[in-house]
């Protein structure tokens, strides 16, 4: 038998939406003004004096060209609203591509959410046994790798209770195992690992590793958690805004990804316009632009410290505001957190200035989250306006004694006690 020359190729996809454009007729219906619209006629099913239902094209995937060989495991990553979940709904064939090609090699075993494709009335055996036959598996198989699922999802207490009465952790947990034990030729997951407990997500990425290497499975994970992608890919892709502008080893997709937005070597940064998914106060200060002085880069020499020029406008006088930097590694993680004295903001716009020392800071790339914070009546922070990604800088570390380092701060030499 030949070999498969890839498990997954798309060629020129694109998913196209119309925007506040809503059916809910039936299929009759929709066949008669299809057809009239493409002969020129008039809609024979809208009322006397009502406009055509219309809406502006939004392209969820832009011409995505992308080859998976059998045996990757391909993250995807990518802001939220990036095509991530519409590329993998193409792929199970929930939905049809616009345009262009999709090739599929092989049996696809997907979850996109906590119990795709479970029937809450069914027992979890019975579920088994459905998501089986999907693939299409005889009872026979099934059999066979029944005790291995059960064991694998940590629920055989409940193997014969109606799933609806199960947690989100125990829906997700025999949801995997299912998808990961079964047999199929290609598994896809959505973020799903997300409600499990941390013990069973290691147990999943050591599933979903062996699935691709000894088993020659091809795993395709969709995730926001950067950790977990390079644990598990060895290759990734960054999405935005339904194209890749990215396509490579995990830690250059990471890195591609988190300079998405704020521009890779940058300086001089307009902030204005970035994200605060958490910010609800209205009448709050806001930080509008953000500039390192003096550096055309942001890498910082040994004991250099970090000088930072914040704008802020603030629409009515704030008084005792304090601002809140925090040093995030290259996979998003908070690694230490330092703030100003309060001061008091008054209306208009303002320029703070600020400075921190980096003697202990070890080499690498790191984030800078910003936040603009006040106390409240209890003398508990409250958040006025927050950017967890506001700037990159490179660190170049001070020199250390000793063949290697590791983490991400410099410690206080070990002393010798006397005996």
């Amino acid at each position: 038998m030949a070999s498969i020359p890839y498990a997954i190729r798309m060629e020129g996809v694109k998913k196209e939406y119309r925007l506040g454009a809503i059916g809910g007729r039936t299929l009759q219906a929709d066949l008669q003004s299809w057809w009239a619209q493409k002969r020129g006629r008039e809609d024979p099913n809208r009322r006397i004096g009502q406009r055509a239902l219309s809406g502006d094209a939004f392209y969820a995937l832009d011409g995505i060209d992308l080859t998976v060989q059998p045996g990757e495991r391909l993250g995807i990553i990518g802001p939220n609203g990036a095509g991530k979940s519409t590329l993998l709904k193409l792929l199970c064939r929930i939905t049809a591509p616009t345009e262009g090609n999709i090739d599929i090699y092989g049996r696809v075993a997907s979850m996109l959410e906590v119990g795709t494709g479970f029937h809450g009335e069914l027992t979890g055996r019975e579920n088994i046994y459905m998501n089986g036959a999907i693939l299409g598996m005889t009872r026979a198989e099934i059999d066979r790798r029944m005790e291995e699922i059960i064991d694998f999802s940590e629920v055989r207490e409940f193997i014969d209770t109606p799933v609806k009465r199960y947690s989100s952790g125990m829906y997700v947990k025999l949801a995997f195992s299912v998808a990961a034990h079964l047999t199929s030729e290609i598994m896809i997951m959505d973020e799903v690992l997300a409600v499990g407990d941390m013990a069973f997500q290691r147990k999943c990425l050591d599933r979903m590793r062996l699935a691709a290497d000894e088993e020659g499975r091809t795993v395709l994970y969709v995730s926001h958690n950067m950790s977990t992608i390079r644990r598990l890919c060895d290759r990734c892709i960054v999405l935005q805004k339904g194209k890749i502008i990215f396509d490579g080893p995990p830690e250059k997709a990471i890195a591609a990804y988190m300079d998405s937005g704020m521009g890779q070597g940058t300086v001089d940064m307009d902030l204005s316009a970035l994200p605060r998914p958490n910010v609800t106060l209205s009448a709050a200060p806001r930080m509008t632009h953000l500039t390192l002085p003096g550096k055309d880069t942001p890498t910082y020499a040994p004991g250099e410290p970090l000088q930072l020029a914040l704008t802020v406008d603030a629409p009515v006088s704030a008084p005792g505001v304090s601002v809140r930097l925090t040093l995030r590694s290259g996979e998003d993680t908070g690694l230490a957190t330092a703030w100003s004295p309060p001061r008091d903001l008054p209306p208009g716009t303002s320029t703070l200035r600020l400075t921190l020392p980096l003697d202990t800071v070890a080499k690498g790339e790191f984030y800078v989250s910003l936040g603009l914070y006040q106390a409240d009546e209890l003398g508990r922070p409250r958040m006025l306006d927050h950017l967890t990604r506001a700037c990159r800088i490179d660190c170049q570390g001070l020199p250390t004694w000793g063949v290697s380092a590791h983490g991400y701060f410099h410690l206080p030499p070990l002393a010798w006690l006397c005996p």
